[in-house]
């Protein structure tokens, strides 16, 4: 079942068989989608920009602009996440729609009580795509934007044998709890390892002495 929500999911439809549109359409809506439709590829592009939809369904072969060719100018020129929709059930065409970036797919003659488990498969793909451009987004934005962060992320790598992903997510979430900046929190660190290795170089003289 689609997750309730104030905010309706919107899925651009494109294929040259309106029949198909209206059939995909319809289940759509029904489910609690809002829907956007193109004939073509070059439609596609313009509603895509006043729709600014959560995923796009894309006919493999239509007349025109293909459905791979619209895939490869959405990817370059939007982050509209999309699915193929195709008449060929062969393992080439899964394997096609993967290599260029699909997050689902439908295969013709679809059964129409498949058609919302699928959309909410790929919307749910798409979404965790999304999260981790966001995260890296905000990693490198942070990585960048101080001395202090970067060499927090480091310790924290070090100390606790993680990854530079882990690393990060965990100072902005305690720099979250805490209401601090990040920056403040980084600061903080450094110092106490700075601190910590002072008293480490005076226990190993006091234990020199000894």
């Amino acid at each position: 079942m689609l997750a309730k929500s104030t905010v309706k999911r919107r899925v651009l439809l494109v294929d040259d068989e309106p029949l198909i549109l209206a059939t995909i359409g319809q289940v759509l809506r029904n489910a609690g989608y809002e829907t956007a439709e193109a004939s073509c590829g070059e439609d596609a592009l313009k509603v895509a920009q006043e729709f600014d939809p959560d995923l796009a369904l894309l006919d493999v072969i239509m007349s025109g602009m293909t459905g791979l060719e619209l895939a490869k100018r959405l990817q370059a020129e939007t982050d509209i996440p999309f699915m193929f929709i195709s008449a060929n059930a062969e393992v080439e065409i899964v394997k096609q729609a993967s290599e260029y970036g699909a997050v689902g797919y439908l295969l013709k003659p679809f059964d129409i009580a498949q058609i919302i488990p699928a959309f909410e498969a790929a919307l749910g793909r798409a979404d965790e795509i999304r999260r981790l451009r966001s995260s890296e987004a905000n990693l490198t934005i942070a990585l960048n934007s101080g001395r202090e962060t970067s060499m927090a992320v480091g310790l924290l790598m070090a100390k606790f044998g993680t990854d530079r992903h882990t690393a990060f997510e965990v100072l902005r979430a305690y720099s979250r709890s805490n209401r601090c900046k990040m920056n403040e929190v980084a600061e903080d660190l450094l110092a106490a390892e700075e601190m910590f290795n002072s008293f480490n170089a005076l226990f190993s003289k006091q234990s020199g002495a000894q």
